[in-house]
């Protein structure tokens, strides 16, 4: 058994005062977060979809470091926002459409779709600091790189936290590592391009959204998830398939070991209007995709926030 509790929760060390807390098994509503020690206070990168799995996040970061005076947002999704309000004092910084998109939806907890999860009493709290593209925050002498690619990707408004000094990047939900990835409110063909920042930037240890810390490797293997879903839909298409009925008789290959398969559904519902020329991150009607992906699973999807 998987003790996906919030207790199960770790902290691992990535390099001198820099931290991932790392909580298993990463599938949905149970992301990753880091921190960075700045001495007298500590940046805090995300916080977690409960208010029971944030409580744990801060006094475990408070016991190790100091209070968190700045908060990081890598994307809107409630998995990496929905404890914002528990960070009192703090600053929270994050890319605009982070702050657009939070203040349109509100907290969206999918009841419908995740039924009988324990949230908590959760508030929204949006980002107070944003920005376009690039934003330098500094924990004491650590310089802490924000890079939002200029498109959608797994959303519109992802962002990567770079430790040039260290080589550690905070990737947010660039990165699944064992998990799949999901690209319904973002990108397919955005996510690829947005890898390759990763790469570029060549750095030595990954804290992805979910799952272990990793390196290079996982990003390729994310990108040829995509590519596997692009070319997937494109035979789909071609044979006049709806996103549903292409899910059901692909034969995942070599991706069949990785969580959260309902995924493709949804992904394919992105990757079709791609084909049809939407622009990455154009809206889609995720209702009918979510639809599908509860379909494709037989069930309702397994959540254990």
């Amino acid at each position: 058994m998987i003790d996906r509790s919030p207790s199960a929760a770790g902290v691992e060390r990535l390099a001198d005062g820099v931290f991932g807390y790392v909580q298993p098994d990463g599938s949905w509503f149970i992301n990753n977060c880091g921190f960075v020690d700045a001495g007298d206070h500590t940046v805090l990168i995300d916080t977690c979809s409960t208010e029971r799995r944030t409580r744990a996040l801060l006094e475990t970061v408070t016991a190790a470091t100091g209070p968190v005076t700045t908060l990081i947002n890598t994307h809107h999704h409630g998995d990496h926002t929905n404890g914002n309000y528990l960070v009192e004092g703090a600053t929270i910084v994050g890319q605009r459409k982070t702050r657009d998109v939070m203040l349109a939806e509100g907290i969206q907890l999918y009841e419908s779709i995740f039924p009988g999860n324990d949230w908590g009493h959760l508030e929204l709290r949006a980002p107070e600091v944003v920005f376009e593209d690039r934003l330098t925050v500094y924990a004491g002498e650590t310089r802490i790189e924000l890079i939002h690619s200029g498109h959608a990707a797994h959303t519109t408004n992802d962002v990567l936290a770079w430790l040039p000094e260290q080589r550690v990047l905070y990737a947010g939900d660039l990165v699944f590592n064992g998990g799949s990835p999901f690209a319904l409110m973002g990108s397919v063909a955005g996510w690829r391009a947005s890898l390759d920042v990763i790469r570029e930037l060549e750095p030595a240890v990954i804290l992805p959204g979910h799952g272990p810390a990793c390196g290079l490797d996982v990003v390729d293997t994310v990108d040829a998830y995509l590519g596997f879903v692009q070319d997937t839909a494109s035979r789909g298409k071609a044979a006049k398939l709806s996103p549903l009925e292409l899910a059901k008789e692909t034969d995942l290959g070599a991706f069949e070991k990785l969580s959260e398969q309902e995924r493709l559904a949804g992904n394919l519902h992105r990757a079709y209007a791609e084909l049809d020329g939407a622009e990455w991150g154009a809206p889609l009607d995720l209702g009918a995709a979510i639809t599908d992906m509860v379909a494709y699973n037989g069930a309702p999807i397994r959540c254990f926030s």
